[in-house]
């Protein structure tokens, strides 16, 4: 028996914009279409409330992630971006808001407890403090991990790095050490390349032949009348063994199983032609 339920096949977003932004009001930074779903910027300090709105009044049911972006140029270098889902509606929608290392975000584990975990992701990748979140722990690190792993403000090699020491039973750390430095680029772009010699690349230098080899003629190629004399004469012409026969060696003989003239016996035979069948 089929489930009906009231959610629609397809998403609609025409004038839905419109409805949400007049819906958060004041709080509303931005809003915008982009790649066939909406986006709002709201005011960080009233995303809770902004939530709470568009799941009580306009059925976004679910969180469904909390992700982080870092721009390290703004002044407010991260956004966190929340994903919402209206399972009567079928439609998602992205509502995000901008803060600073040292500028928490309200919590929304007030609204919806699996933001508990989604929060303490976005602060163990970046740094960012959500207020109200009693258990903000590093979730994907290791517990003395130090920074932020996509800040990318850290070497790229790190300093220590972990593995399990089965003398000791248990996992140890030790100084990064590499068989090989990394390659440091020191220009824009490696695709155009340095104004200098890049170690190994002396060759590049090397001026291009004056006149390149080309195959236009038979002899250019080594084929001709005297290759194919060559290529005729047998390989183990003056083998011993030839030489000591003084003829070819016998060709060999022919199978008995496929000849004509044969006769077919249904029965064994001895060294002697007798037939073996039937005796014991």
């Amino acid at each position: 028996m089929a489930v009906l339920h009231s959610a629609p096949r397809f998403t609609q977003i025409d004038g839905l914009k419109d409805t949400l932004s007049t819906a958060i009001g004041d709080d509303l930074v931005e809003a915008h279409e982009e790649h066939g779903e909406l986006m709002f910027t709201v005011r960080r300090d009233s995303v809770e409330t902004v939530l709470r709105r568009l799941r009580d009044e306009h059925s976004y049911q679910q969180l469904m992630e909390i992700a982080g972006v870092d721009y390290p140029g703004r002044a407010e270098r991260f956004e966190v971006v929340y994903m919402l889902l209206s399972v009567t509606k079928n439609n998602r929608i992205m509502v995000k808001v901008s803060a600073g290392e040292d500028t928490p975000v309200p919590t929304v584990t007030t609204i919806w407890p699996n933001a508990g975990w989604l929060e303490r992701e976005v602060f163990d990748m970046y740094g960012v403090l959500f207020d109200g979140n009693t258990d903000l722990r590093r979730i994907l690190t290791d517990y003395g991990f130090e920074g932020h792993p996509f800040r990318k403000d850290f070497p790229l090699t790190g300093y220590v790095e972990l593995r399990y020491s089965e003398d000791q039973k248990r996992v140890v750390y030790e100084p990064v050490e590499l068989a090989q430095d990394l390659r440091q680029f020191d220009f824009m772009s490696p695709w155009e390349g340095a104004d200098y010699i890049l170690p190994g690349d002396e060759k590049a230098d090397t001026p291009p032949v004056s006149e390149p080899k080309v195959t236009e003629k038979p002899s250019d190629t080594g084929a001709g009348k005297k290759a194919d004399k060559q290529a005729a004469e047998k390989v183990s012409s003056g083998a011993p063994a030839e030489e000591a026969t003084g003829e070819d060696p016998a060709p060999a003989p022919e199978p008995t199983e496929d000849r004509a003239d044969r006769p077919a016996r249904e029965g064994k035979t001895t060294d002697t032609g007798e037939a073996t069948e039937g005796k014991e």
